[in-house]
């Protein structure tokens, strides 16, 4: 028998024992695949079950039936439906007419009852994972009416577990990590597994977990299935991941149960263990000596065997540099130290450098706190380079005076070869910061001299740059600026400081302010301006005005009277001289006009001019301007009335026949600006006079043509149009006109030639209109009027 049927079997008989011990109690019954249970009350009932028919079943008479609970072995497969239990009733003695009915869960499809002796099989392979117990109602009726001959009677069917399903791992496969160099029996993480069988029933779903792959580096605990560091000393650096299988097994881990298996998968994250190392003990650079300023000069690398922030490592110098020479910085890319200069080197001061470059984890150590370091020597060489000049200041300060005369000195700049060959220098002048050339300097000295006049009022500051170069090697070439600031002479008289205009009331009273009159001056004396005023010596003993000193550097204009009148004088002139003090001093002559005006008794002037006296009395400006506006609308208005154009033909606005016109002129499409006015056909009387041609000149000269009046009540529409078809036919002058200028032209744009008819020569009949088809689709329907006009004439 193969071992599956044997543990099979095993586990039946283990089955009906237990059935058997737990139901003698009860009643006295023959255990056979099933067991029940009943408790009598009264009436007659029997729970009974047995391999045979002919067995003899034990009763108690006079008791009913109360159901407990059957048992029936899962994933049975037997050829023969297994029996679960039997049923009998203290009714059922001798040939009585009865029968046993079952109802419930899987009555009839599941399970079978046999109506005459009461057995119950299961006709189906049960499965306790999909259901674990069945509920059914038992009962006897009657074999011919089918009338209960007891109340019925409710009872369990139970599935009874088997080994059947191994263990799962439902979250697996696992990935895990732990920090290496972890102590022994450190958690890395836990793995679950399940299993489908009963847990209360046996050992079918207890399980034991051990370790198939993974040793010595891991462990499990077989119950709680915690994997834990098995091996000391786990370094990342030798080996970072490490596949572990975990089995779990059923029936307590005993022979015969089921198992089922993960991989976890343990990754050793980094911990800071390793310093950083130097590739080198030793670096050596070469650095010429015009390196710029913040350029690198060389690079230094510490390897680190850690990884993320535990490799980071910062570099610093910390011997050799007493000057302040360097400076390294750290590349967060490369990790690498990057050497660049701080100050600029000078291969004739000093030729060589030794530093001492120390590199130090950012991270500290795990036990001590310390952080790792490691340190590097480096030796740097200064190369000699070819420099420039360098100017003894890198900016000059210079002053001149405006009337300095050409050729004058105005300061000298110097600079120097700093190489040990020493080349001569040769100054020059940057002649994009002097445009004007104002000022030159000597190639050999450096003298800068003056070359044109200078105006400090028009350039107070001159801001040149002089370039020095190596007479050996023209490219090696150095700038400094040169402020040169002009300083100031009294080279100009002061002036008003605005065209005044002054106003004086005619009613005003003597001593009345005029004007303030202040000064300016271009000048910008050292100690401040100060201006003196005062009127021309013919104007001293004037009899109308004089002026009063302010203090401030302005004057105040007064009047001397009050007998001012416009119509006597209306503007006056008042000659004032203004002297500054420089030295020399400067002075101007400079005229106030002053107006005679009619001002309110509030001051207020409201009118300057003359004219304002001969207005007629009692009429103001505003009524007068008022009064000229209103006569001027009034001509204009009479004016137009006088040029109104006669109405049209048709004086009717609801007489639409002047839109009605109709005439076979084809034109030139939008683009003709030739054709004939059309509304010489709407007005009878502009026949008139005389309209020429606009496209030829007539061969024929008309007189012009007599209007045709119409009478004082209406328009003979008959008769003008009589006369307009008589003059159309006649007169070579009237419109509408037939010519080759307006006939023979389409418009830009058609790819059809000219249809005007006085470009033919030839008559119909000697015409082929076939080419009128190949024309397009707008002349199609055309040709085809022609060809049928053509085969007419020949039928």
């Amino acid at each position: 028998m193969p071992k599956r049927s044997e543990e099979m079997l095993m586990d039946l008989w283990m089955s009906l024992l237990l059935v058997w011990i737990t139901c003698v109690p009860c009643v006295s019954v023959t255990p056979i695949i099933g067991q029940s249970k009943s408790t009598q009350t009264g009436g007659s009932a029997v729970v009974a079950s047995g391999l045979g028919e002919g067995q003899r079943l034990l009763s108690r008479a006079k008791r009913g039936w109360v159901w407990n609970q059957m048992f029936v072995l899962e994933e049975f497969s037997g050829p023969d439906p297994i029996l679960v239990g039997r049923l009998h009733t203290d009714l059922d003695v001798g040939n009585k007419n009865i029968k046993y009915v079952l109802a419930g869960e899987g009555a009839g499809t599941i399970f079978a009852i046999n109506e005459l002796t009461g057995d119950i099989h299961a006709m189906k392979r049960l499965d306790r994972e999909e259901k674990a117990e069945y509920t059914l109602t038992a009962q006897v009726v009657n074999a011919d009416t089918d009338e209960p001959l007891e109340p019925p009677s409710e009872f369990i069917i139970k599935v009874q577990d088997i080994n059947d399903n191994p263990p799962q791992f439902i979250e697996g496969p696992y990935r895990a990590s732990v920090p290496e160099m972890s102590a022994v029996g450190t958690p890395v993480t836990r793995v679950t597994a399940t299993d489908a069988d009963d847990p209360v029933y046996g050992n079918s779903a207890k399980l034991v977990y051990s370790i198939l792959e993974g040793q010595p580096y891991f462990s499990v605990d077989p119950n709680s299935a915690t994997i834990k560091i098995a091996l000391h000393g786990m370094d990342r650096e030798m080996r970072e991941e490490y596949l572990v299988v975990i089995q779990a097994k059923d029936m307590g881990g005993h022979m015969g149960g089921l198992s089922g298996t993960t991989t976890v998968t343990v990754t050793l994250t980094d911990i800071n263990d390793n310093p950083p190392k130097f590739s080198k003990s030793l670096y050596e650079f070469v650095i010429p000596e015009d390196l710029p300023i913040e350029k690198m000069g060389g690079k230094v690398k510490a390897n680190d065997r850690d990884i993320g922030e535990n490799a980071k490592s910062t570099y610093s110098i910390i011997e050799g540099d007493e000057q302040g020479m360097f400076i390294i910085t750290t590349d967060s890319q490369t990790q690498e130290g990057i050497l660049r200069l701080k100050k600029p080197l000078d291969y004739e001061s000093k030729r060589a450098y030794t530093l001492k470059v120390e590199a130090t984890n950012i991270r500290s150590e795990p036990n001590s706190g310390v952080p790792f370091k490691d340190t590097a020597t480096v030796k740097i060489v200064v190369e000699d380079s070819d420099e420039p000049p360098v100017f003894s200041k890198p900016m000059y300060l210079m002053d001149v005076s405006e009337n300095a005369p050409i050729n004058t000195v105005i300061g000298t700049v110097n600079a120097r070869d700093p190489d040990s060959t020493g080349s001569l220098v040769r100054y020059f002048i940057d002649r994009h910061t002097d445009l004007e050339r104002q000022f030159n300097i000597d190639v050999d000295d450096g003298k800068i001299t003056l070359a044109k006049p200078l105006d400090r009022e028009t350039d107070m500051w001159h801001n040149i740059t002089v370039t020095a170069t190596e007479v050996r090697n023209h490219s090696q070439i150095s700038r400094a600026i040169v402020a040169i600031r002009v300083m100031d002479i009294n080279d100009n008289a002061p002036e008003f400081a605005t065209e005044y205009e002054a106003f004086l009331c005619e009613n005003g009273g003597r001593g009345q302010l005029i004007q303030t009159v202040s000064a300016v001056d271009k000048d910008d004396p050292i100690q401040g301006h100060y201006f003196d005023y005062r009127l021309v010596p013919e104007m001293l003993n004037n009899p109308n005005f004089t002026i009063k000193n302010n203090q401030d550097n302005s004057i105040s204009v007064l009047a001397k009277h009050d007998t001012f009148r416009r119509q006597i004088q209306e503007m006056y002139f008042l000659p004032i001289i203004v002297t500054d003090n420089g030295n020399p001093p400067m002075s101007s002559t400079n005229t106030l006009t002053i107006r005679v005006c009619g001002c309110s008794k509030d001051g207020v002037v409201q009118s300057c001019n003359v004219e304002a006296y001969v207005l007629p009395i009692g009429l103001s400006m505003g009524a007068l301007i008022a009064f000229l506006f209103f006569f001027l609308i009034v001509v204009l208005f009479v004016t137009l009335r006088r040029h109104k154009n006669e109405p049209l033909i048709i004086k009717d606005d609801e007489d639409v026949r002047e839109n009605i016109i109709r005439y076979d002129d084809e034109g030139g499409g939008e683009e003709d600006t030739e054709a004939f006015d059309i509304a010489t056909l709407q007005n009878p009387d502009g026949i008139n006079g005389y309209l020429p041609r606009k496209d030829i000149k007539p061969d024929l000269q008309f007189m012009p043509r007599a209007g045709q009046h119409s009478g004082p009540n209406g328009v003979d529409v008959d008769e003008f149009i009589n006369v307009r078809l008589h003059e159309a036919d006649n007169d070579p002058t009237a419109p509408p006109y037939d010519s080759i200028q307006i006939y023979g032209y389409e418009g830009r744009g058609s790819i059809a030639g000219s249809l005007s008819s006085l470009e033919t020569a030839s008559s119909d009949s000697d015409q082929n209109y076939d080419y009128l088809r190949e024309w397009g689709p707008r002349f199609r329907r055309l040709g085809e009027l022609y060809s049928v006009g053509e085969s007419d004439r020949e039928t």
